[in-house]
């Protein structure tokens, strides 16, 4: 008698891996170029404040979401709070942090380049953990997905509890992750004043 195989979670590793290449990009694009919005008019400025502000809402969209899920992940199935209106709120909020990156950088063209990159890696990471949730939660995970997006957030599906549980660790932990996205922004203020100053060379510029 045969017997299937338990569902095995998602490796986040290569999800990581690819994250990293693809901050490796950007740190190359700011290194060799710089942004065409006028800073005289105060342009470059209100792009890069844009950015820090998506930031600020990828930081507080990912602790919310981890205020819900906490350590649970895999473990149980989570449905209230930002999960009630999207499957996958802490790869949303890391998109918009991505676009907030790329607008840090100067360039509304960047942060459309990551936030779509970054999107194409959170799908497709996300159709492998569902398979994964299918074969565990079963019934459950399909009533949810089902009314339920995968990613793009509805707010009018909202739902939560009047109580929920957290993990200080868990909350932590996305803290730190979350102020990476913030830690890029005196990074990319560095190697704008080396352009300046002429330490850098230019090849080209983004919008």
């Amino acid at each position: 008698m045969s017997t299937s195989a338990a569902p095995q979670a998602f490796d986040q590793r290569k999800r990581i891996r690819l994250l990293w290449a693809g901050g490796v990009l950007v740190a190359a694009t700011a290194i060799f170029s710089t942004s065409r919005w006028n800073e005289a008019n105060g342009s470059h400025e209100a792009v890069e404040f844009a950015g820090v502000g998506l930031v600020f809402a990828c930081i507080l969209g990912r602790l919310w979401s981890a205020l819900y899920i906490g350590s649970k992940k895999n473990r149980e199935l989570t449905t209230r709070g930002p999960y009630s209106m999207t499957r996958n709120p802490l790869y949303f909020f890391s998109t918009i942090g991505a676009a907030g990156v790329g607008l840090m950088y100067g360039s509304v063209l960047m942060g459309l380049l990551l936030s779509f990159v970054t999107w194409q890696i959170f799908l497709a990471t996300a159709a492998r953990e569902e398979a994964f949730l299918r074969g565990r939660f079963e019934t459950a995970y399909a009533v949810y997905a089902a009314r339920t997006p995968l990613f793009w957030p509805n707010p009018r599906l909202y739902l939560d509890d009047p109580e929920t549980t957290f993990s200080p660790l868990a909350l932590k932990r996305t803290l730190f992750d979350g102020l990476y996205f913030l830690a890029v922004f005196p990074v990319l203020e560095l190697i704008e004043h080396f352009h300046a100053a002429g330490y850098l060379p230019s090849f080209f510029s983004l919008y």
